[in-house]
């Protein structure tokens, strides 16, 4: 029986994208050790697993997370309060399935969309 999911995303530099997670998005480094090229952090009951990819072309990266959030709208405010870059096309807004949606990209192009259910 399937029980949680930890998606894998390629970053580039270790420290630049934990730095990124960490200070913008409130996210914990997660375990007890420091994997050489490898990187897990965590943020209430998600976690996302980064994998180092020294050669990555931002510009032709296309990973992607769907990250499901209880009140969108102040998280969404806490991460524009702290500067944080929303995708010129993902603001805040209500999508026709039925979703209150933004997203952002991270250091490595990888986009995250956060989403409630309305």
């Amino acid at each position: 029986m399937l029980t949680d999911i930890h998606p894998k995303l390629p970053m580039r530099n270790k420290a630049i994208t934990k730095a990124f997670y960490i200070n913008m998005l409130d996210f914990q480094e997660f375990g007890s050790s420091d994997f050489n090229g490898y990187l897990m952090l965590k943020k209430d009951s998600i976690q996302i697993h980064f994998f180092e990819f020294k050669e990555l072309d931002p510009k032709e990266n296309y990973g992607q997370v769907y990250i499901r959030v209880d009140n969108i709208d102040d998280f969404y405010r806490s991460l524009l309060d702290k500067e944080t870059s929303i995708h010129p096309n993902g603001h805040l807004e209500i999508k026709p399935w039925k979703q209150k949606e933004f997203s952002i990209l991270d250091p490595d192009n990888n986009l995250l969309t956060f989403g409630q259910s309305l």
